[in-house]
Protein backbone atom coordinates (compact mmCIF):
# COMPACT_ATOMS: atom_id res chain seq x y z
CA UNK A 1 0.00 0.00 0.00
CA UNK A 2 1.01 3.64 -0.76
CA UNK A 3 1.88 5.77 1.93
CA UNK A 4 -0.50 8.85 2.37
CA UNK A 5 2.28 11.31 1.02
CA UNK A 6 3.34 9.56 -1.71
CA UNK A 7 -0.71 9.48 -3.07
CA UNK A 8 -0.95 13.48 -2.57
CA UNK A 9 2.77 14.16 -4.19
CA UNK A 10 1.61 11.78 -7.12
CA UNK A 11 -1.88 14.23 -7.53
CA UNK A 12 0.45 17.00 -7.31
CA UNK A 13 3.00 16.05 -10.19
CA UNK A 14 0.11 15.25 -12.24
CA UNK A 15 -1.99 18.41 -12.33
CA UNK A 16 1.08 20.49 -11.90
CA UNK A 17 2.36 19.26 -15.78
CA UNK A 18 -0.98 19.93 -16.65
CA UNK A 19 -0.48 23.04 -15.54
CA UNK A 20 2.86 23.89 -16.91
CA UNK A 21 1.57 23.16 -20.45
CA UNK A 22 -1.53 25.08 -20.29
CA UNK A 23 1.03 28.03 -18.95
CA UNK A 24 3.41 27.67 -22.39
CA UNK A 25 0.45 28.16 -24.53
CA UNK A 26 -1.29 31.13 -22.54
CA UNK A 27 -4.47 29.15 -22.10
CA UNK A 28 -5.44 31.11 -18.78
CA UNK A 29 -8.83 29.78 -18.83
CA UNK A 30 -7.29 26.15 -18.79
CA UNK A 31 -4.72 26.88 -15.75
CA UNK A 32 -8.10 28.70 -13.83
CA UNK A 33 -9.66 24.92 -14.26
CA UNK A 34 -7.21 23.10 -13.66
CA UNK A 35 -6.67 24.96 -10.08
CA UNK A 36 -10.09 24.11 -9.65
CA UNK A 37 -9.91 20.81 -10.53
CA UNK A 38 -6.28 20.39 -8.42
CA UNK A 39 -8.38 21.36 -5.45
CA UNK A 40 -11.66 18.91 -5.89
CA UNK A 41 -9.20 16.03 -6.86
CA UNK A 42 -6.88 16.79 -3.30
CA UNK A 43 -10.12 17.26 -1.23
CA UNK A 44 -11.75 14.01 -2.90
CA UNK A 45 -8.44 11.96 -2.07
CA UNK A 46 -8.05 12.81 1.40
CA UNK A 47 -11.45 11.84 2.03
CA UNK A 48 -10.60 8.36 0.74
CA UNK A 49 -7.13 8.17 2.28
CA UNK A 50 -8.79 9.42 5.66
CA UNK A 51 -11.40 6.65 5.27
CA UNK A 52 -9.08 4.14 4.34
CA UNK A 53 -6.71 4.82 6.97
CA UNK A 54 -9.91 4.48 9.25
CA UNK A 55 -10.41 0.78 8.29
CA UNK A 56 -6.87 0.14 8.60
CA UNK A 57 -7.11 1.24 12.42
CA UNK A 58 -6.19 -2.03 14.84
CA UNK A 59 -9.96 -2.50 17.02
CA UNK A 60 -9.97 -1.07 20.39
CA UNK A 61 -8.70 -2.84 22.92
CA UNK A 62 -11.28 -5.16 24.89
CA UNK A 63 -12.40 -3.94 27.96
CA UNK A 64 -11.07 -5.60 30.93
CA UNK A 65 -12.40 -8.73 31.74
CA UNK A 66 -14.77 -9.40 35.05
CA UNK A 67 -12.98 -11.44 37.71
CA UNK A 68 -14.22 -14.38 36.75
CA UNK A 69 -16.78 -16.48 39.59
CA UNK A 70 -15.53 -18.59 41.98
CA UNK A 71 -16.16 -22.36 41.27
CA UNK A 72 -18.96 -23.38 43.50
CA UNK A 73 -17.61 -25.83 46.45
CA UNK A 74 -19.53 -28.94 46.29
CA UNK A 75 -19.12 -29.95 49.77
CA UNK A 76 -20.34 -26.44 50.84
CA UNK A 77 -23.63 -27.09 48.35
CA UNK A 78 -24.23 -30.92 49.86
CA UNK A 79 -23.78 -29.31 53.35
CA UNK A 80 -26.65 -26.51 52.24
CA UNK A 81 -28.46 -29.07 50.79
CA UNK A 82 -28.49 -31.02 54.31
CA UNK A 83 -29.92 -28.52 56.03
CA UNK A 84 -32.62 -27.70 53.86
CA UNK A 85 -33.85 -31.68 54.11
CA UNK A 86 -33.12 -31.17 57.76
CA UNK A 87 -35.75 -28.52 58.08
CA UNK A 88 -38.43 -30.43 56.73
Amino acid sequence: MRARQQILDNLDSVYREAYERAKATNDERRMVDLDAAYQREQLLLEVLLDIRDGLRAPPPPAPPASPKPEPANPIAALDTLRRITKLR
